[in-house]
C-alpha cells in the first residue's frame, strides 16, 4: 500500500533529508587517499548523533542478506555497485566511491547517494558519474503528477542506455516515508505510461545505478551485501528522496 504524505509530513521528511545531505557532504569532504571506509562511516555516524537522528541502515536485515547490515553508511568502491560494507580498506588515488546514506528523524526517513572520485579522476569515471547524475535528474523531472512510475523508469533507462552503460536488473528506487523502504518500487528501466499513477503526496527514493562496462551482469560478494559487476568494470550510483507535489517534484535530500 502506498501512503500519501501530507504537506506537513513532507516538511518533516525534508528535515530528515537535510541530515542525510549533511552526512554525505561530510563524507565527501573527509574522503581522501589513505582514509579508510570505516573512518568515513564514523564521520557519517557523527552527523546522525549531532542531529539526534538514527540510522535506518544499521542492523537492517532484509531476506536476501545473511547478516544485518553492520554500518550506517554504504561505501561501494570501483566495481562495487551498491551496499558496500565499510571496512579497513584505505582509499587510493583514483578510486570511484559511491556513498549511500539514510537517516530517521522525527519518525520520518531520508535516503540519498552520491558518487565521486578520490584524488585524480579518470575521464571515463567522470563520464560515468555524470551519466548517473543526469539519469537521476531525468527521473526527477518525470516525477510529476499525472505521470506514472514507468515514466520515471523510462527516463532513467533512456539516459543510461544512450551512454552505453549497463543497468543492474532488479535493483532500483522505492517509496519512502515512515520506513526507508515502502511501496512502490521504482525500476531504473521501463516503458512510459505504465505502472502506478503519480499523485501529490507520494514520496520516492529515485536511484539510478550504472555499470561502466555496458553489460548488466552483477553478483553478490561473499559478505552477502556488496553487489559487484561481473565484468569488473566500475559503477556509479546517484539518489535523492523526492516528493511528488502539485507544484512539481521537491527534492528532500538536497543540501
Amino acid at each position: 500500500m502506498v501512503e500519501l504524505k501530507t504537506d506537513t509530513s513532507i516538511d518533516a521528511m525534508r528535515e530528515a533529508g537535510r541530515v542525510v545531505a549533511r552526512a554525505l557532504a561530510a563524507v565527501r569532504a573527509a574522503a581522501a587517499v589513505g582514509v579508510s571506509l570505516r573512518d568515513l562511516d564514523d564521520v557519517a555516524h557523527q552527523v546522525l548523533k549531532d542531529a539526534g537522528a538514527t540510522s535506518p541502515f544499521l542492523h537492517y536485515h532484509p531476506e536476501f542478506a545473511p547478516v544485518p547490515f553492520p554500518a550506517t553508511l554504504c561505501a561501494s568502491v570501483n566495481d562495487a555497485i551498491v551496499h558496500g560494507i565499510p571496512d579497513d580498506y584505505r582509499l587510493r588515488d583514483g578510486d570511484l566511491l559511491s556513498a549511500d546514506f539514510g537517516a530517521h528523524l522525527g519518525g520520518w526517513a531520508g535516503d540519498s547517494a552520491i558518487s565521486f572520485v578520490v584524488g585524480t579522476p579518470r575521464p571515463e569515471d567522470v563520464r560515468l558519474i555524470e551519466t548517473a547524475e543526469r539519469a537521476l535528474q531525468a527521473g526527477i523531472d518525470a516525477a510529476v503528477v499525472g505521470n506514472r512510475i514507468g515514466d520515471i523508469a523510462h527516463a532513467i533507462g533512456t539516459v543510461c542506455r544512450a551512454a552505453g552503460y549497463g543497468i543492474p536488473d532488479g535493483f532500483g528506487g522505492h517509496g519512502i516515508g515512515r520506513q526507508m523502504h515502502e511501496d512502490p518500487s521504482v525500476p531504473n528501466e521501463g516503458r512510459p505510461g505504465r505502472g502506478m499513477p503519480l499523485r501529490h503526496g507520494m514520496v520516492l527514493a529515485i536511484e539510478p545505478m550504472v555499470i561502466g562496462g555496458g553489460k548488466d551482469g552483477f553478483h553478490a560478494a561473499p559478505d552477502g551485501w556488496t553487489l559487484r559487476t561481473d565484468d569488473g568494470s566500475r559503477a556509479a550510483h546517484a539518489e535523492h528522496t523526492v516528493a511528488i507535489t502539485d507544484a512539481g517534484p521537491r527534492i528532500l535530500t538536497a543540501l
